[in-house]
């Protein structure tokens, strides 16, 4: 009888202590899925606008957008933005140099700096 009493009140420690980190790795998810929303969005309207000097202001705004929905939306616009970067310099031709400047403009939006930063003139204020 004790024995299974101690087992019941450790069985319902182990499920309040849990509920935190189920909460959070909860949280985390649906920030990451709003993240990948947010760069998606930033790429729709980057080919949407096809303004030419436009491509860093996207790319900062998709991670800017992303990070502000908290560590899964940074970890979603980092994953994404390593991802098309890898992908995109083996393919597009534009080389090491453009990579460099769009893997800068990702971190700065990451880091909270504002994509106006890389906003061209003229850039209509749609975006």
């Amino acid at each position: 009888m004790r024995l299974s009493v101690c087992l019941l009140l450790l069985s319902l420690v182990l499920c309040v202590s849990s509920d935190g980190v189920i909460r959070r790795a909860g949280q985390f998810v649906r920030d990451a899925a709003g993240g990948a929303w947010d760069m998606y969005r930033a790429y729709r309207d980057m080919r949407e606008a096809n303004y030419k000097g436009a491509d860093k202001y996207f790319h900062a705004r998709g991670n800017y957008d992303a990070a502000r929905r908290g560590p899964g939306g940074a970890w979603a616009a980092r994953v994404i933005s390593d991802a098309r970067e890898g992908w995109q310099s083996g393919v597009s031709g534009r080389g090491a140099e453009d990579t460099r400047a769009d893997q800068e403009a990702n971190a700065w939006g990451r880091r909270g700096g504002d994509p106006n930063r890389y906003r061209p003139a003229g850039l209509p204020r749609k975006y």
